[in-house]
């Protein structure tokens, strides 16, 4: 199963140690997270509001299908942050939890920026079908004159 994060991907936000916790743990387990993690920031990005950020909800399908340098950084950078997180959790004494509960902290603030319109994310946007037309019928008559 082609995944949008990779083991690799996990070195840029985790040292040495946690990176040898991440590498111990199953891959089931692993993407677990991973999916778990990929879900949590979908979440944030379906919700914003188009009407009230003035543009179009984003691709999550496209976004999370990317592979290699098309991949988006933050994006990659966020769901490993917030992989970890959810990993690190489960482990005896939560070992390293502090920081990884800061990433975390962040990810979520930053998906909450996103998701308010005060950050745009360099993702694809989903695009309107061209032959959706809306059922609704909006207007009114010419207004009437009836000056005597």
């Amino acid at each position: 199963m082609q995944t949008f994060i990779h083991i690799e991907d996990f070195r840029v936000v985790a040292d040495q140690k946690t990176m040898d916790i991440v590498s111990q743990t199953d891959s089931d387990t692993l993407n677990s997270a991973i999916e778990f993690a990929i879900d949590e920031i979908s979440g944030y990005l379906r919700a914003a509001d188009p009407a009230k950020i003035g543009r179009q909800p984003y691709d999550i399908e496209a976004a999370f299908s990317a592979t290699g340098n098309d991949r988006n950084k933050q994006l990659v950078m966020y769901t490993c942050d917030c992989a970890l997180y959810h990993l690190i959790a489960k482990l005896p004494q939560r070992m390293g939890f502090e920081i990884r509960q800061l990433r975390y902290e962040q990810a979520i603030d930053w998906l909450e920026k996103i998701q308010a319109g005060k950050t745009l994310l360099d993702i694809p946007e989903l695009q309107a079908d061209p032959e959706a037309q809306t059922p609704i019928r909006w207007g009114s008559w010419q207004k009437n004159k009836h000056d005597y």
